[in-house]
């Protein structure tokens, strides 16, 4: 079997603050008076991942944290065999937080330009649960600054879409990508909201889709691609097991599925760990996982001569002479 960290792949769904590593997490809350948990805990739900999410949100306050998430971002992804992200950030939040709406934008910004080995681009996202308001901060950074290419809304999916509606449109006119959670902890009714009134252009995890045969067709006559985080949907609790995941299923079904990691330093699982432990549980071959990176490429919102270098380097991936 071929390394997966030397697979060439793109990677479409994670959470830039949900990446920080371990220790630098600890100098970070040491340094701004935060009492970081030297594990995370165990999840019951995705309530209890928000509010431990609200924890690590408050180790970072200050320019140079921001800065150095996103350096060391790049780096951790780089080494994963990415060459292509599209890493989520909640600005907005942060910047009301802190007093300074454009600040925790910026400096993120500045740390992921330091990349030499790693193409991206940003996405910010606003929880479902807060304000048409922030939302409509959300949209005006992403007008002001060329890196950010959409906005996209995360968060409990029992709160609808539909306040955000005129917000959608503004988005669309612009030029502004939409890409939502949905499908997740919600089932098809979820993902009907996000494609009719959210206007997404891929389905955030999307999983539930399988609830209704007629979805699943409509999702893949529409050729929307999935950003599924398999362990994420385990760790908080949406899925039993690893081998009992859908992924299988969602495979079957025709559609088009990308392997993500969604919150890598809450499941322990960078993206060629993603790509091993759906290897192990379901027994792909490489032929297999190279069709998962091929995936993540052409659904990715990649200039098209990034996507055709990247899919030339997973066919040499697959030569003999790449594979050993």
């Amino acid at each position: 079997m071929r390394d997966l960290a030397a697979l060439p792949k793109a990677h479409l769904h994670v959470h830039l603050e949900s990446t920080i590593r371990p220790a630098t997490l600890r100098e970070l809350g040491a340094a701004n008076g935060v009492d970081v948990p030297g594990e995370p805990p165990v999840f019951d739900g995705f309530r209890a991942f928000a509010d431990y999410n609200a924890l690590i949100r408050s180790c970072l306050r200050r320019p140079e944290d921001f800065e150095r998430i996103a350096r060391e971002y790049c780096e951790d992804e780089a080494a994963q065999g990415t060459r292509y992200a599209e890493v989520t950030f909640t600005a907005a939040s942060h910047g009301e937080r802190l007093g300074d709406l454009e600040m925790p934008l910026a400096s993120v910004l500045d740390g992921l330009s330091t990349s030499t080995d790693l193409e991206w681009r940003l996405l910010l996202d606003h929880s479902r649960r807060r304000s048409v308001e922030r939302a409509e901060r959300t949209l005006d950074l992403a007008l002001k600054y060329d890196e950010v290419f959409a906005i996209g809304m995360a968060g409990e999916e029992n709160h609808s879409l539909r306040p955000f509606a005129t917000l959608f449109e503004k988005a669309h006119a612009a030029g502004i990508r939409l890409l939502h959670h949905t499908g997740e902890d919600a089932g098809p009714d979820s993902i009907r909201e996000a494609l009719e009134v959210g206007r997404t252009e891929r389905l955030g995890h999307g999983i539930r889709v399988l609830d209704d045969p007629a979805l699943v067709a409509e999702v893949r006559d529409r050729g929307l691609a999935l950003e599924v985080c398999p362990s994420s949907n385990v760790t908080l609790g949406l899925v039993p097991s690893l081998p009992e995941h859908p992924l299988p299923r969602l495979l079957d079904a025709g559609l088009t599925v990308t392997l993500n990691t969604d919150v890598p330093s809450v499941t322990g699982a960078a993206l060629a760990e993603e790509y091993a432990r759906v290897r192990e549980a379901f027994g792909y071959d490489d032929t297999t996982m190279a069709d998962f990176a091929r995936a993540s490429v052409t659904a990715s919102f990649a200039p098209e001569a990034t996507k055709a270098k990247i899919l030339r380097d997973i066919d040499a991936w697959l030569t003999p002479a790449a594979g050993g």
